[in-house]
């Protein structure tokens, strides 16, 4: 009896002695399967929004720091640029245009952050007062621009609203419908059609490309 409890203690303690013995050069060199994979893939997937939130970060200090695109540099173009297509491959909403509950919706309203349009941003023109809005509605397939112009000494309301043509779940084509200059509005010529690619979409940033090479970076409001 005393024989076989004393046995039972040496053998625990043996046990006690193994949990908690320092981790050899070897066993370092050679983890099991289960356990790589129980560490690289939550790292590898936190990597990802981690680099998301950098590149909105330098994206969004970038804009700011050059009035929308208004004062940027050919250089701080160029590295705009860079920016915004390393976070394209990092898109986590695939098919932005289709509406899912279980993802980042495109609808609502967006303020236009950075844009190389010239014309968007009033370049050469009359400057833009306050945020550029865009709306989306994917339910009726519409859209619109808004934004105040100063022109001389007074602030006036600008919008244009817009038909959607989805031609898949990121591209759609763009007819432009009416314009609305302070209390005049007017039907938009026939020819004033354009194209929206939605290429990166999240809660609260999306990046878009449009028919004639600009690109632009909204976020939400």
């Amino acid at each position: 009896m005393t024989r076989s409890l004393s046995t039972a203690i040496c053998i625990c303690t043996l046990y006690q002695a193994a949990a908690f013995a320092p981790i050899t050069q070897q066993s370092l060199r050679t983890p099991s399967t289960t356990a790589q994979y129980a560490f690289s893939l939550p790292n590898l997937f936190e990597s990802k929004d981690v680099r998301r939130t950098q590149l909105k970060k330098e994206i969004l200090d970038l804009a700011s720091a050059t009035k929308r695109g208004l004062t940027a540099t050919d250089e701080q173009k160029q590295e705009m640029e860079s920016l915004f297509e390393k976070l394209e491959t990092l898109n986590p909403t695939s098919n932005p245009l289709i509406v899912n509950a279980k993802k980042p919706s495109v609808n609502g309203d967006w303020s236009l952050d950075y844009t190389t349009s010239d014309s968007i941003l009033g370049k050469g023109g009359f400057p833009r007062v306050g945020p550029i809005i865009q709306n989306i509605d994917t339910t009726t397939l519409s859209a619109k621009n808004s934004e105040v112009v100063k022109y001389a000494v007074v602030n006036v309301p600008r919008s244009i609203t817009a038909e959607l043509s989805p031609v898949d779940g990121k591209f759609t084509d763009v007819k432009f419908k009416r314009f609305n200059l302070g209390p005049i509005g007017f039907d938009a010529p026939d020819s004033f059609r354009g194209a929206l690619d939605i290429t990166y979409l999240d809660e609260e940033v999306r990046l878009t490309r449009g028919d004639k090479g600009n690109i632009f970076v909204l976020t939400r409001m």
